[in-house]
C-alpha cells in the first residue's frame, strides 16, 4: 500500500512514505491549500472588517501587554498566551484595524501550516475541502481575527495531530516530531486545560504503540506550553489544585451538566450562552451541526474499508475529547468552545463527502456532485448570513462602549482613571482607565480601596438606569446617559482629574 494515493495506518503498522506525501509537497500540491488559506485571510478582511471593536474578552487580553489602557482582571481559567501572540502590535499601537489585519493574516499561515501537517496522509483535495469547510463556518471567521485564544487552539489541534500521525508511521520524520512539540506548545499556552483534553488520544496512542520519541516530544510541548500558567498559578493563586479550583468556580463548577442544546441555541449567533434560555434558532442553522456526525461516520466507514482506520479515528477521538467538557461538564454554550472538534472533524468529515461523489460512475455521480454543490452552497449562505447578524450586532454593542466611553470623557474621566459596575471591564479599555470590581467573579478591589483611590484620579460607576448602585457610589453625583446611570466620584484637591 505504500504507493497508494493514502498512507496505511491500520492498527500499529508503520507507515512506509507513499507517493502522496511526496506529491503533496510540491508546490503545485501545496497550492490549493495555500488558495484555501489565503480566501480565509481575505473572508476575514472583507466579512468580519478590520473595524470591528474589541470585545469584552479581547479587552482582558489586550489589556495585559498594551499601551492604551491599564492591565484588566485576569481571572484563573485565561492564560496570557493569546496577550503575547498580539503584543507586537498592543505594545505600541491602540489601533484596532491594525491588529485585525495582523490577526487575519496569522490566521490564514496558521490554517495552512496546520493543514500542511497532514500531508501524505490524506490526497490535497481532500485537505482542502477540509479547510474550507472549517474555515468557512462562521464562528471560524468571526474569531479568527480576533484577540481569542480559541481558533489557536483549534489550529495547534489539527497540526498536532497530523503531525502525530506522521511521526508514528515514519519514526525518522524529525519534522513532524519537531511540528508535534510546536503544536502541542501552541494549543498548552493558549488554554492549558484544552490542551489536555485535546491531546488524550494522542498520549493514548504513544503510550500503547510505545514510541517514545513521540511521547516526549508531545509531553514537552505541553510543558513548555503550560509553564507559565503553572508558574502564575504558585505565584497568584496559592498553588496549581487552588488555580484549578478556581477556574471550575468561574465557569459554575465543572461537572455532568448536558449543554448539547445549549450549544444548538448558541449556534444563531450568540457569542456567549449563559444562562442559554430562549427560543431555538431557525432550523436552517442547525442542520449542519446535527448532520456533522453523521459525516464523520461515514468517513469512519470509508476509511476502515480503506484500511486507513487510524488517519481517520484519531482526529474523531481528539475531536470528542475536544468536546466533550464543553458539552457534557459546563452548563452554558459559546459557539467558539468546539473550535477545535470542529477542525479535527473537518478532514474525515472532507473525506466522507468526497467518497460520496467518487464513489458513484455515470449519472448517478452527476446527481452526487449536485447534490454535495447544492448542499455545500446552502451551508455558505447560512454561515454567511449568520456572519452578518452577528457581525451587526457585536458592531452595535462595540459602538455603544465607544459612545460612553466619549460620554465619561466629556464629563472629566481621564486617564489615569478607574471604572466600575456594567460592562466595567470593555468599557474601561475604550475609555483608558483600570477597572475594578469588588464581588463576582472578577473581585479585585474593596469598597476602601475605591475610596482612597478616588482621591488621587477619577472614579465613575456605571449601572443601568433604575438599578440600585453600589454602597460606595451611592452619594456620587448622577449623569444619564442612555439606559446608563454614570455616576462620577466628586474630585477632590488632590485628585488628578483631566
Amino acid at each position: 500500500m505504500s504507493g497508494s494515493a493514502y498512507a496505511t495506518l491500520a492498527g500499529t503498522r508503520r507507515l512506509g512514505p507513499p507517493t502522496a506525501s511526496r506529491r503533496s509537497e510540491s508546490p503545485r500540491g501545496a497550492g490549493p491549500l495555500a488558495a484555501v488559506a489565503g480566501a480565509f485571510t481575505l473572508a476575514q478582511l472583507a466579512l468580519v472588517r478590520p473595524g470591528l471593536g474589541l470585545g469584552w474578552d479581547e479587552a482582558v487580553y489586550v489589556s495585559q501587554l498594551s499601551a492604551h489602557a491599564p492591565a484588566a482582571f485576569f481571572s484563573a481559567p485565561r492564560a496570557r498566551g493569546i496577550s503575547l501572540l498580539v503584543a507586537p502590535i498592543t505594545s505600541w499601537s491602540s489601533s484596532t484595524p491594525l491588529l485585525r489585519v495582523y490577526l487575519a493574516v496569522l490566521a490564514g499561515l496558521a490554517l495552512y501550516l496546520a493543514l500542511r501537517a497532514w500531508r501524505g496522509l490524506f490526497q490535497v483535495r481532500v485537505l482542502a475541502l477540509a479547510g474550507a469547510l472549517f474555515a468557512s463556518l462562521w464562528v471560524t471567521l468571526l474569531y479568527g481575527p480576533q484577540a481569542m485564544p480559541n481558533y489557536w487552539v483549534a489550529v495547534g489541534a489539527l497540526a498536532a495531530t497530523g503531525c502525530c500521525l506522521r511521526a508514528w508511521g515514519d519514526r525518522p520524520d524529525r519534522a513532524a516530531l519537531w511540528g508535534l512539540a510546536a503544536s502541542a506548545s501552541l494549543m498548552a499556552w493558549m488554554r492549558p486545560t484544552d490542551a489536555v483534553w485535546v491531546t488524550l488520544p494522542l498520549l493514548v496512542l504513544a503510550l500503547t504503540v510505545r514510541h517514545w520519541r513521540l511521547l516526549v516530544a508531545l509531553l514537552a510541548g505541553l510543558a513548555s506550553g503550560a509553564v507559565e500558567w503553572v508558574i502564575e498559578a504558585y505565584v497568584s493563586y496559592g498553588g496549581l489544585t487552588e488555580r484549578l479550583h478556581a477556574a471550575s468556580g468561574i465557569e459554575g463548577g465543572l461537572g455532568w451538566h448536558v449543554a448539547v442544546v445549549d450549544q444548538l441555541r448558541s449556534l444563531g449567533g450568540r457569542a456567549l450562552c449563559r444562562p442559554c434560555a430562549g427560543a431555538m434558532p431557525n432550523p436552517a442553522v442547525d442542520v449542519w451541526w446535527l448532520v456533522l456526525p453523521v459525516l464523520a461516520v461515514v468517513g469512519l466507514v470509508v476509511a476502515v474499508r480503506a484500511r486507513r482506520t487510524a488517519a481517520t479515528l484519531v482526529p474523531l477521538a481528539c475531536a470528542a475529547t475536544a468536546a466533550f467538557p464543553y458539552l457534557f461538564m459546563i452548563g452554558y454554550a459559546a459557539p467558539r468552545f468546539l473550535l477545535p472538534a470542529y477542525a479535527l472533524v473537518a478532514i474525515p468529515v472532507a473525506d466522507g463527502l468526497i467518497h460520496l461523489v467518487a464513489a458513484p460512475t455515470g449519472a448517478w455521480r452527476r446527481v452526487a456532485v449536485t447534490l454535495l454543490v447544492v448542499g455545500l452552497a446552502g451551508h455558505l449562505a447560512v454561515q454567511l448570513a449568520v456572519l452578518e447578524r452577528t457581525v451587526s450586532r457585536t458592531n452595535a454593542q462595540h459602538r455603544d462602549w465607544s459612545r460612553t466611553a466619549a460620554e465619561l470623557h466629556r464629563l472629566g474621566v481621564h486617564r489615569p482613571c478607574l471604572l466600575t459596575g456594567q460592562d466595567a471591564i470593555p468599557i474601561a479599555f475604550y475609555t483608558g482607565c483600570a477597572s475594578a470590581a469588588t464581588g463576582g467573579h472578577n473581585a479585585n478591589t474593596s469598597r476602601t480601596a475605591l475610596d482612597r483611590t478616588a482621591h488621587r484620579m477619577p472614579v465613575a460607576d456605571i449601572t443601568p438606569v433604575g438599578s440600585r448602585p453600589p454602597a460606595y457610589a451611592h452619594d456620587w453625583p448622577a449623569h444619564r446617559y442612555g439606559g446608563l446611570d454614570l455616576r462620577v466620584a466628586p474630585a477632590t484637591d488632590g485628585g488628578d482629574v483631566g
